[in-house]
């Protein structure tokens, strides 16, 4: 077990599939792989993959290895993460993750600092997985919801987003506008595919709105605001966004129900960081104006 090469080859070979996708990976060719994978199991005296047309499946014994290798990557990959965090230069990477929906309004920030501090690189990621923090997977993360937990983070709250209900003027003028809360339930709505979603304004929309009347369903917000634009219904849409598009019609404004909280959550070894703070500073300074539309 003195071999850290091929520990991290099975590692790749195990997360990809294929000899050839873990070749691909670390930059090596692919009889590397093979060798490092024949050496350790020849040492080891077990066979940690079964092999099959469509690539490698470990073993009771390779998946034993394998988490293991995979918590000595991650720690790895964290301790570079505060390493490079630890210096007082603004420079290197910087990683960012966020809800996914957000990007037109991190955008702006991300040039503004990036002007301000040209030798960053930064990652910006979106997923539904929470990335993390305590493994170095990011610098910042932009969460939304009740306030995070985790005891090795820092959670400061950003700004609660406005949320009302629109209608596109084509859609008002065939269908009419309504004018109470009954006559609201008459109308086609744009709403989410996933039932779980925990948006404060889809689970007002699932407590009221009939399924039937959800007569558009997506699985991302981008498809949302495009659906509501053509006139299919109506549909959520951040306020700020709304008020600047002659052709949306607010059908309710928004209330604090629907407001949806954001968080910037870091881990406490990075927090103080130059770099973590010169872009907390600067996407603080943006959001005070994302509400006040």
């Amino acid at each position: 077990m003195d071999n850290w090469d091929e520990i991290r080859t099975a590692f790749q070979v195990a997360r990809m599939g294929t000899v050839s996708g873990a070749a691909e990976v670390m930059g090596v060719h692919h009889a590397t792989v093979i060798r490092h994978i024949d050496s350790l199991e020849k040492r080891l005296g077990a066979k940690l993959f079964q092999r099959h047309a469509r690539g490698y499946t470990p073993t009771e014994s390779g998946r034993d290895l394998l988490s293991v290798a995979q918590t000595t990557d991650d720690q790895f990959g964290q301790l570079a993460s505060r390493i490079k965090g630890q210096g007082e230069t603004v420079a290197g990477e910087l990683v960012v993750t966020s809800i996914t929906g957000i990007a037109h309004l991190l955008a702006p920030v991300f040039a503004t600092f990036q002007e301000a501090h040209p030798a960053v690189v930064i990652r910006f990621l979106t997923d539904m997985r929470l990335f993390r923090l305590d493994y170095g997977e990011a610098h910042v993360a932009i969460r939304a919801g009740a306030a995070p937990q985790e005891p090795d983070n820092v959670a400061l709250p950003l700004v609660k987003l406005q949320t009302g209900l629109y209608a596109a003027k084509s859609y008002i003028a065939q269908h009419g506008m309504p004018n109470n809360e009954a006559e609201l339930m008459q109308h086609r709505f744009i709403g989410l595919d996933n039932p779980d979603n925990r948006a404060p304004f889809y689970r007002w929309l699932r407590e009221r709105v009939p399924q039937d009347r959800m007569t558009f369903r997506v699985n991302e917000p981008a498809a949302s605001e495009a659906a509501l634009k053509a006139g299919m219904g109506l549909g959520f849409m951040r306020a700020h966004e709304a008020q600047l598009d002659p052709d949306l019609i607010e059908v309710m404004a928004p209330i604090p129900e629907w407001d949806a909280p954001l968080w910037i959550v870091t881990h406490v070894d990075l927090h103080r960081t130059l770099k973590v703070q010169s872009f907390l500073n600067c996407l603080r300074h943006a959001a005070a104006s994302w509400c006040s539309a």
